[in-house]
């Protein structure tokens, strides 16, 4: 760092608080609801993209099933641990919820070794019967998305809400076009970007926003 730069402030929240700003700011008019730009702008945020942030597509009750989703206490089932180290834990815990993952369990290990499949795809399958109306994370693995849209279509998964944003080439954007065919309250994100991040942000964001209506 420069000796002759100083910073703007060193105050947490008016650090955040600055940013959210110069996002606003920065991204200009949108078409987002007001209750979706808060979910953008931690994206963004968290990314400091904003062509991936203009991307976020809302299923139109995502949110209002998302916050119903944690103020009812339903896990989060992350697709990778990564996700679930992000997402804020003390904050969900108020209303019970937990976070889980499934793609490093013995006995998913076992079975996609099996069956000579992705231990992303079998980590949905386990999901589904344990996480009903649960919101499902996947910021990572384009398979993952597809297997539980796929246990979707068939009946087999009521989630609460998919947040839907894997990243990469394989997949990844082809996953999150099948997801906005769905008749499930869903956030996504077009095209290749994405990633666990990604996904974190708006599990949090989520989590925020119920917090603040438990506490209005």
């Amino acid at each position: 760092m420069s000796e002759s730069f100083r910073p703007v402030t060193t105050k947490p929240q008016e650090i955040e608080n600055l940013s959210f700003q110069m996002i606003a700011d920065e991204l200009g008019a949108h078409d987002f609801a007001p209750e979706q730009f808060p979910i953008v702008q931690r994206v963004i945020h968290a990314t400091a993209d904003f062509e991936l942030g203009r991307s976020v597509v809302f299923h139109p009750d995502a949110v209002r099933a998302g916050i119903q989703a944690i103020q009812a206490g339903k896990p989060i089932v992350a697709d990778v641990q990564m996700v679930q180290v992000g997402i804020n834990k003390m904050r969900l815990g108020k209303f019970g919820s937990d976070v889980r993952v499934y793609i490093s369990d013995s006995d998913v290990m076992a079975e996609a070794k099996r069956l000579g499949t992705t231990r992303a795809i079998v980590a949905m399958r386990k999901a589904v019967a344990e996480a009903e109306g649960g919101i499902f994370a996947i910021g990572n693995a384009p398979t993952a998305l597809l297997e539980l849209i796929r246990l979707v279509r068939e009946g087999v998964a009521k989630p609460g809400l998919i947040v839907g944003v894997p990243v990469g080439f394989v997949s990844a954007a082809e996953s999150k076009e099948e997801l906005l065919k769905l008749n499930v309250p869903f956030i996504t994100n077009l095209g290749r970007k994405g990633g666990s991040p990604t996904a974190v942000a708006i599990v949090n964001a989520l989590a925020m926003m119920a917090e603040r209506e438990m506490e209005a």
